[in-house]
């Protein structure tokens, strides 16, 4: 008997079979086993101890769903060719692949190249060496393709990626709240006048599911010592870059090393491709780790306490308000780790860290997801006053520095 499929035990759906093929030749390729060695909701795990999955355990529950909203399709009558379900598939399994260590952290501090266009990357240089098996792929990817809905599935308000990071994070984090009707959403989807749509009876489970998405940016993703964590190695990242830059030897990997001491612009790092994906395609939460571990006893004191503090899970105050620190407040705090610390000004901004975050359960400047009413007709889920979807953007304000600080205001 020939097996025509390999099969993973995933602890959120079971069993997951992947067709032997391009899909697993792409799984088995090392650009996406490096997935394995970057977490997937980065710092959480110091909040939530359960959050150690990875981009790899997402990207294949990802390629699950989207095999069952292919299937649910084809069963209303939707024609999907074999070559469009592969390059929907592929394109789902690889929308990650340009992630970087600890997803974000690297991206807002040593790589001015968000992750979607390095994924894009990623694939062009597969579909190379792959004899040009991911051209229709990466025609969905990018929504070049003229069956959008394919490309709805991939990316969009109610897409593959977002029902699996939203169960699958809610399931390892212990957050119940994040528990969503994944099945009885696909099996709701249909295509009209070429879009992806939702059918009017699965109108009750979408609201659970934005709901659900609200819930879990607030509890999980944006959790004030998640943030403060995440924030803590972005400066920590951010004060060894500085000193690679003033010439210091840093003991970190020759990966690591290229991104720290590289002043190469973004135009110029996307003109040396090879180069480029050569280091990052090699680069992990490993290699961060490693550094933090070398950094704490750094002779530079900002760096080792910076990377102390992460490792020993020594965090910052963080305080949240609705508006904006008082400036008097910034600057009394700026003032006493300037004198605690021995630091001037500058230095005194790697340990007063600002931010502000946004979250909104649905958002209507994106394309919106529309219901199929009994009627036939197509409606933005905006405009079913009954079930009153807002599009109102939250948004709070982050201050983390050093406890044992006393800020006025």
């Amino acid at each position: 008997m020939i097996i025509s499929h390999k099969i993973f035990n995933d602890p959120v759906y079971g069993f997951i079979t992947i067709p032997y093929g391009i899909l697993f030749d792409l799984v088995e390729h090392p650009w996406f086993q490096r997935l394995r060695r970057i977490k997937q909701v980065g710092m959480t795990h110091y909040v939530y101890p359960g959050a150690l999955h990875t981009r790899f355990h997402h990207a294949l529950g990802a390629l699950h769903l989207l095999t069952q909203a292919v299937d649910t399709l084809r069963s209303k009558g939707v024609e999907i060719s074999p070559e469009e379900a592969e390059a929907a598939s592929i394109a789902i399994l690889l929308h990650d692949i340009g992630h970087g260590p600890f997803s974000h952290a690297l991206e807002h501090t040593l790589v001015n190249i968000p992750h979607e266009a390095l994924s894009v990357l990623f694939m062009e240089h597969l579909d190379k060496k792959f004899g040009g098996k991911l051209a229709l792929a990466l025609d969905v990817f990018c929504d070049r393709y003229p069956r959008h809905f394919l490309h709805q599935l991939i990316s969009g308000q109610l897409d593959m990626d977002r029902m699996d990071y939203l169960n699958r994070d809610s399931f390892y984090t212990g957050v119940s709240e994040g528990v969503i009707g994944y099945d009885r959403i696909i099996k709701m989807l249909t295509v009209q006048d070429g879009d992806l749509v939702v059918e009017e009876k699965g109108i009750y489970s979408i609201e659970k599911f934005l709901i659900a998405r609200r819930i879990m940016y607030w509890q999980v993703y944006l959790h004030k010592t998640s943030l403060g964590a995440e924030q803590l190695l972005i400066k920590t990242l951010s004060r060894a870059r500085a000193l690679a830059l003033r010439g210091h030897e840093l003991p970190v990997s020759e990966d690591l090393g290229f991104f720290l001491y590289n002043t190469s612009s973004t135009a110029e790092l996307m003109e040396n491709q090879d180069t480029l994906l050569r280091h990052y395609s090699a680069l992990d939460d490993v290699d961060i780790m490693a550094a933090m571990k070398r950094f704490r006893n750094y002779p530079d004191p900002l760096l080792s306490f910076l990377a102390r503090s992460l490792l020993d899970r020594r965090l910052f105050r963080v305080e949240v308000r609705n508006q904006p620190f008082d400036q008097d407040m910034i600057r009394d705090l700026r003032g006493q780790i300037m004198r605690h610390f021995s630091l001037t000004a500058e230095e005194a901004d790697f340990l007063l860290i600002q931010v502000a975050e946004t979250n909104t359960a649905y958002s209507t400047a994106r394309e919106e997801i529309k219901v199929l009413m009994k009627d036939r007709r197509v409606v933005p889920i905006s405009l079913i006053s009954e079930h009153n979807i807002q599009d109102r953007v939250i948004e709070k304000y982050f201050l983390c520095y050093p406890k044992g600080l006393s800020p006025s205001g």
